[in-house]
């Protein structure tokens, strides 16, 4: 991912401001894994800065204070997309953006979350803006059908419940990779085309975004995360076992050792599954 933009400019700022938009942030885990989370309210505020509004509690803010290196991607509906990295900075309960935020009918006429917390990010740098190359989408998407249906596999573990295998497979979720790159921020790929090998692995084609894609190590924990446009989600996390060729088509593999529901009211580990635990206080 080349970050040719130092700044956000005045169009970038009004393009990311509404709130109908697909917002994600990428956080490092203190074990030093990718984590993603679908925020919304994610956009640029100044030529320097991102912000987003807190109305949910989830991992990925404790995962700020802890490492302040992010990752990001904002599309718009028209389907225009901002790429990059920042580092947060600090969070305050008012002031103009929390004042927009709980103003916008997102948030102004919601009975059960208002934003109660602003995050800021000073940014490191971004892609500017480019519009996702939804043919080449469409095609990458058509080559991993072909690549899982020639080559079934069963999975060792059944990593991946029926709901979640079947979410996954749907060709019109949107599907995105995180990995943390060399210094230490995450990056995030757009990769629409991820489908469910088996009970246990995901496969993509490399035929859109090829040059990011094939940079990614083989190794490395990468995370996943899959969402459709009604708000459901799902974020997965494994490791990407390379690059291999499947029926004539060069696709990466992705081993899920963990999956993660982000969904309000309760997000929560799905697997490996938690032992339940007896309410001790009320």
């Amino acid at each position: 991912m080349e970050l040719s933009q130092t700044a956000f400019s005045a169009e970038d700022i009004q393009s990311t401001r509404p709130e109908l938009k697909i917002g994600l942030l990428a956080t490092v885990t203190p074990e030093g894994l990718p984590h993603v989370t679908l925020l919304s309210s994610l956009m640029a505020c100044a030529p320097g800065r991102l912000c987003f509004g807190q109305f949910t509690e989830g991992l990925s803010k404790k995962h700020l204070l802890a490492n302040p290196k992010t990752g990001f991607l904002i599309m718009s509906l028209d389907k225009n997309v901002w790429r990059g990295k920042a580092s947060y900075t600090h969070a305050v309960k008012d002031g103009a953006e929390y004042d927009y935020y709980n103003n916008v009918p997102m948030f102004r006429y919601n009975a059960y979350f208002g934003v109660h917390t602003v995050y800021y990010l000073d940014l490191v740098g971004h892609t500017g803006k480019s519009p996702l190359p939804m043919n080449r989408i469409i095609f990458a998407a058509v080559q991993t059908m072909l690549a899982r249906t020639l080559n079934p596999g069963s999975g060792r573990l059944p990593v991946l419940n029926t709901w979640t295998r079947a979410f996954v497979a749907k060709i019109d979720n949107l599907k995105f990779l995180s990995y943390v790159d060399a210094d230490g921020y995450p990056v995030i790929i757009p990769a629409i085309q991820t489908q469910g090998l088996d009970r246990q692995r995901l496969v993509f084609s490399t035929s859109v975004y090829t040059d990011e894609l094939r940079a990614i190590p083989s190794g490395t924990p990468l995370a996943v995360f899959s969402m459709a446009l009604t708000m459901e989600d799902v974020l997965l996390r494994g490791t990407f076992q390379g690059i291999r060729r499947m029926a004539g088509i060069d696709a990466g593999v992705v081993s899920v050792d963990w999956v993660y529901n982000p969904m309000p009211p309760v997000p929560g580990q799905v697997y490996p599954a938690l032992d339940l635990e007896p309410v001790s206080s009320f």
